[in-house]
């Protein structure tokens, strides 16, 4: 799975199948061996050239019960959105 930050917001995004960036973990690709990974992380490079996202990269990907989790720990905190109250007036 290829995760990135969205430019407009800085939120994190999931690279869809469809080449579309999502906020749901659910919705990304899904891709099981490497030559399908270095596709997928190539389209998501273009989409860094276009300034749409920044930094996208592969990412580690288990079930657990029903649900996509991160294998990282840090990749598990990023996926489960801001970890700041966002409702706040600055």
């Amino acid at each position: 799975m290829i995760l990135a930050n969205r430019l407009t917001d800085g939120r994190v995004v999931f690279l869809a199948a469809d080449g579309s960036w999502v906020d749901d973990i659910a919705a990304g690709a899904l891709t099981t061996d490497a030559a399908s990974a270095q596709r997928l992380l190539a389209q998501a490079r273009r989409a860094e050239d276009r300034s749409a996202v920044l930094e996208p990269y592969l990412i580690g990907v288990r079930a657990a019960a029903g649900a996509r989790r991160p294998v990282s720990f840090r990749e598990g905190i990023r996926a489960a959105g801001p970890t700041i109250r966002t409702d706040l007036a600055g």
